[in-house]
């Protein structure tokens, strides 16, 4: 494969993978080793094995950190407070994207930044959705209300009210109640129902003082 013609397959894709180029009459030997030149050149990032986006001169599409999550780790959702910051519901910049995954915990640096990803049961991976985090690109993201749940089952001692309150949680409107209670009762843990109790006296103040 040469150059002009990775150009022409992945031009337009924020992030792409070898699996994809295999797809063409390229060797896996060959592939390898093409990568690795145009690694060492500088023309594509390799973010993992088998993960790559073109550099920053010859892409089309500027890869958002959700999409490059989504791709670190296969069967994985962007949770925790990423997604609390992508929802609004808390105002600090997050600097490390947090994901969720079934598989082991681990914290990837690539040239595109870091990334988290944490470990729960596989019975635990639902909550979350498809949206669009720009025009030309989708990735799988937490709901406000599994984001919330998440960082509590994850985070030691979150489900008491002092944690809660020093989230400084905001718009406190996007969180369904039925759905946070529904998805307390799906995870059945007893640190997620006393969170429960905690947060709906927190969204119960804040609405209270929106009126």
């Amino acid at each position: 494969m040469k150059w002009p013609e990775l150009l022409e397959l992945v031009g337009h894709e924020p992030v792409f993978t070898a699996n994809l180029l295999r797809a063409g009459m390229v060797s896996d030997g060959q592939l390898r080793l093409q990568l690795t030149r145009w690694t060492k050149a500088g023309k594509v990032i390799k973010l993992r094995r088998g993960v790559y986006v073109l550099a920053a001169p010859y892409r089309k599409v500027e890869p958002h950190p959700f999409v490059i999550a989504n791709y670190l780790r296969k069967n994985s959702y962007v949770s925790l407070q990423s997604a609390l910051a992508y929802h609004g519901l808390i105002p600090e910049h997050v600097p490390v994207v947090m994901s969720v995954t079934a598989a082991r915990p681990e914290n990837v640096q690539t040239m595109m930044g870091n990334f988290g990803f944490r470990h729960v049961h596989r019975s635990h991976l639902f909550g979350y959705e498809q949206v669009a985090v720009s025009r030309q690109q989708d990735a799988f993201v937490a709901t406000p209300e599994k984001a919330l749940l998440d960082l509590v089952y994850l985070t030691p001692r979150a489900e008491q009210l002092p944690y809660l309150q020093q989230l400084r949680l905001q718009n406190l409107n996007v969180v369904n109640r039925q759905v946070l209670t529904d998805f307390v009762y799906r995870f059945d843990k007893r640190k997620l129902h006393r969170a429960l109790r905690n947060l709906s006296l927190i969204i119960d103040e804040d609405a209270y003082e929106s009126l």
